[in-house]
């Protein structure tokens, strides 16, 4: 294979890889709105009348989810610019957003490692809050949060010894309602599904980051301006 032909094989590689980033980068910009605007995570924000420690969460995972996209977009534009045209500094800025996306992912990975059932508990005690002041209030606005909570994720109540005393588990979960399944169970079954997407779109983006690390664009270097160029083919 000649010279041109290895030019020309490295910017397809480098093209496709920008692709395949830019698709992660919208995925986990998706992924982040779906967490913080999807009907499951609002209505149980919206139940929660003050700061509590779900909301803070919330607002972190959408803030990284967010900032994760936009440095993988950006980077996978500029790399992709940059095989175009040409230009070392476009693939210089590429290289600075890929580095601090892969920061960022590792941070996420190691922080998922250690606290693996921090955003889980949060959501629950979020749950048992609204749960507990519907049943021992008067109020009718706590009655309707959980109604909302429960119809959302298809669930009622909690199963003893979890649950309060039966006369108000029965007054909640009334006809259809009581066969529901109970509504830790199905928080957690919702919490899982969005956990696995979210430990994909992790793995998904260290695998995209490493060939971009130890030696960032080796072979394109040479058609940059100012890099060594092949000789022109007789």
């Amino acid at each position: 294979m000649g010279p041109w032909s290895r030019v020309r094989v490295a910017k397809c590689q480098m093209l496709v890889t920008s692709l395949f980033v830019l698709l992660l980068g919208l995925a986990v910009a998706t992924a982040a709105v779906l967490t913080y605007f999807g009907p499951h995570f609002a209505v149980i924000g919206h139940a929660s009348s003050q700061r509590t420690r779900y909301e803070a969460l919330h607002l972190w995972a959408f803030s990284t989810g967010i900032t994760l996209a936009a440095l993988l977009t950006l980077g996978a534009v500029l790399s992709a610019a940059a095989t175009v045209r040409e230009a070392g500094g476009l693939m210089a800025g590429a290289f600075l957003c890929f580095a601090l996306a892969f920061c960022v992912l590792v941070q996420v990975a190691f922080w998922r490692c250690h606290n693996p059932t921090q955003v889980e508990d949060a959501v629950l005690d979020a749950y048992d809050q609204v749960y507990e002041q519907a049943v021992k209030s008067s109020s009718g606005i706590w009655r309707q949060e959980l109604v909302a909570i429960q119809d959302m994720f298809q669930c009622c109540g909690k199963s003893p010894p979890l649950g309060l005393p039966e006369g108000s588990q029965a007054d909640l979960c009334r006809g259809q309602e009581a066969a529901r399944q109970d509504c830790l169970q199905g928080i957690r079954n919702v919490l899982r599904m969005h956990r696995n997407i979210a430990s994909t779109l992790i793995s998904l983006g260290l695998a995209s980051m490493g060939p971009w690390l130890p030696a960032p664009g080796a072979p394109l270097l040479q058609t940059l301006p100012g890099g060594a160029r092949p000789s022109s083919p007789v």
